[in-house]
């Protein structure tokens, strides 16, 4: 995470409950809801999936279901959003099933190292520091986007002394504002009051209800957030700092050429295009599936 429309509303004043930890059998080949027919097996993609994945039948997706619209829950504690669906997609294309094993964001990528998920899916900004445990395959572009009170002016460069949300763990919490709050003592100005929330529906609630002066998230995630509290907060500033996604796999897996290609092959038949726009955020699309983009940038 650093970083929504066709779905429940998430983002009421009251905080909601999005935490817990349950694994689904989410898809099966076919079941793929993009507003289309079903996609098809691609038998010459999925013959690229590792011997394990072809055996067991399924793809273990690490995911932490608590960043709307990127991937959250549904009433039924099942992962949704615009990055399941396109997993989901991904699945169908491979004719294997997605397994999604829960858990808190910051626990993915040891699974993935350790061999207890196959892949890692939550809204992963590609750094190369991250690149330095496991590879990134490049799907989306995202920036930061800052939000406030309606009618609150708040510049993002110019923040010490603010108290200002995040999603705990995310790139925002351990890299963007920390370095905005350095500037700021650096400069013998006060420090920005950082203040973690464990999902980014607490961080948003914190705000509309007065408790933080501006929270940061990735731009689609703050904007949806603008959106469901329907004029409660304002964008404040414009996006900055846009940097790719990545689905976390590990060093050198072979699973991670199947799942590039299964993406690019989704991208040029027109399944990506179509789940983006679904959810609005086909502003951060991509035309070309990379790895590791943060290092060879």
């Amino acid at each position: 995470m650093r970083i929504r429309y066709a779905a429940p509303a998430l983002f009421a004043v009251a905080a909601l409950s999005l935490t817990g930890c349950v694994n689904n059998d989410q898809t099966t080949p076919g079941a793929t809801t993009t507003g289309g027919a079903s996609i098809a097996k691609d038998d010459a993609l999925a013959a690229l999936l590792p011997a394990n994945v072809k055996s067991a039948g399924q793809i273990t997706v690490g995911i932490d279901p608590t960043y709307p619209p990127n991937e959250y829950k549904d009433s039924n504690g099942n992962p949704i959003g615009w990055e399941v669906d396109l997993m989901n997609a991904v699945g169908d294309k491979l004719g294997v099933k997605i397994n999604y094993s829960v858990a808190k964001f910051d626990n993915i990528i040891p699974s993935v190292v350790g061999g207890k998920d196959d892949i890692g899916l939550s809204s992963f900004t590609d750094t190369v520091e991250r690149e330095k445990q496991v590879d990134f395959i490049n799907y989306y572009t995202a920036g930061i986007q800052w939000a406030s009170p309606a009618g609150k002016t708040v510049d993002p460069n110019s923040a010490c002394g603010l108290k200002v949300g995040v999603q705990a763990t995310t790139f925002e919490d351990t890299d963007e504002v920390p370095a905005k709050s350095k500037a700021c003592t650096d400069a013998g100005k006060p420090a920005i009051q950082i203040f973690k929330y464990d999902t980014q529906d607490a961080a948003t609630n914190a705000l509309v209800l007065g408790q933080i002066d501006a929270l940061s998230a990735d731009s689609p995630v703050t904007l949806a957030a603008v959106a469901k509290t329907k004029g409660k907060l304002q964008a404040a500033g414009d996006s900055f700092d846009v940097a790719p996604y990545g689905i976390a796999t590990a060093k050198g897996s072979k699973i991670t050429p199947a799942i590039q290609k299964t993406f690019q092959a989704l991208i040029d038949d027109g399944t990506y295009g179509t789940i983006l726009k679904k959810w609005g955020v086909e502003s951060g699309g991509v035309t070309s599936v990379t790895i590791n983009a943060a290092s060879k940038g």
